[in-house]
């Protein structure tokens, strides 16, 4: 076992766990359990190929790819066992302060199909361009802005749906009166 290898794996760690916890996150919907398991996972795929990924010199793009798989596979996992999960008792949080818009953002994306989501949060959070998204998630370009286009719209449509009727009426320039 090479103790290079190792080293810098776990410096990589140290230094970009808060980060690659705020991306899965983002994957498992703001849910801070799931995410933390999603990262566990990317992080231990990581740590048994440590020795290829240290001659690649790029650690963080192994990790991303596997938290994306990760989230994928639990997606799956998760739809094959009959279960749905409680939705939160009434509207949602009103918007206003930025702890309230978070929380709708994070509703809003969880509320996506796994792959849509990750094309939206690797695309828009992450800053990557179309041809990295298409190697992490290993699609092709077409894929990739179809699901984007595809996820986009259906924020759209649950911003609207879940919005209320002061929301939509003030997006159409009525009144409330």
């Amino acid at each position: 076992m090479s103790g290079d290898a190792s080293d810098a794996f776990e410096d990589f760690v140290h230094d970009r766990s808060a980060y690659l916890f705020q991306l899965a996150l983002l994957l498992a919907g703001r849910n801070q359990a799931d995410a933390q398991d999603l990262l566990q996972v990317a992080l231990e795929r990581a740590w048994r190929r440590r020795r290829a990924i240290a001659r690649d010199d790029n650690p963080e793009a192994y990790v991303r790819r596997a938290l994306v798989n990760a989230s994928i596979d639990r997606w799956r996992w998760l739809r094959r066992r009959d279960e749905c999960s409680l939705e939160a008792a009434g509207p949602g949080p009103a918007g206003g302060d930025p702890a309230s818009l978070v929380a709708r953002r994070d509703e809003l994306l969880r509320a996506l199909p796994p792959r849509q989501r990750a094309v939206l949060v690797l695309r828009y959070w992450e800053d990557m361009p179309e041809a990295e998204v298409t190697r992490v998630l290993g699609c092709n370009v077409g894929t990739v802005k179809s699901q984007a286009s595809r996820g986009l719209a259906r924020l759209r449509e649950l911003g609207r749906h879940r919005a209320g009727p002061a929301v939509r009426q003030a997006e159409v320039g009525g009144s409330d009166d």
